[in-house]
């Protein structure tokens, strides 16, 4: 696979990522809108950590899911390029993040 698709499939892996814990951010800091001012209840926790164990599994399959599928057929260095790649797109969004607190 060509360096420039590697760094393409990173970089929508990443934006992936990106957008869906952009979406939950979201979601969490308007949950009164969703939930009301409700006491607390057993529930709530359940739904956290549910919530927890599903953006785990979405958020390692946009990260680790091409890579291992590069890696199961045999294109180990293709592979370990995607997933670095993808690494260092994270960081560069947590950089811009990072940034973008501390200027607003």
């Amino acid at each position: 696979m060509k360096k420039s698709k590697l760094v393409f499939h990173s970089l929508i892996n990443s934006l992936g990522v990106f957008v869906y814990t952009s979406a939950i951010a979201w979601f969490l800091f308007n949950n009164e809108k969703f939930f009301g001012n409700k006491e607390d209840n057993f529930l709530m926790p359940v739904f956290m950590m549910l919530l927890l164990v599903l953006s785990a599994t979405i958020t390692g399959l946009l990260v680790l899911g091409r890579p291992i599928y590069l890696f199961l057929n045999n294109s180990k260095p293709e592979a370990i390029k995607l997933l670095l790649y993808t690494i260092g797109w994270l960081a560069i969004f947590v950089v811009i993040v990072l940034a973008a607190q501390l200027m607003f």
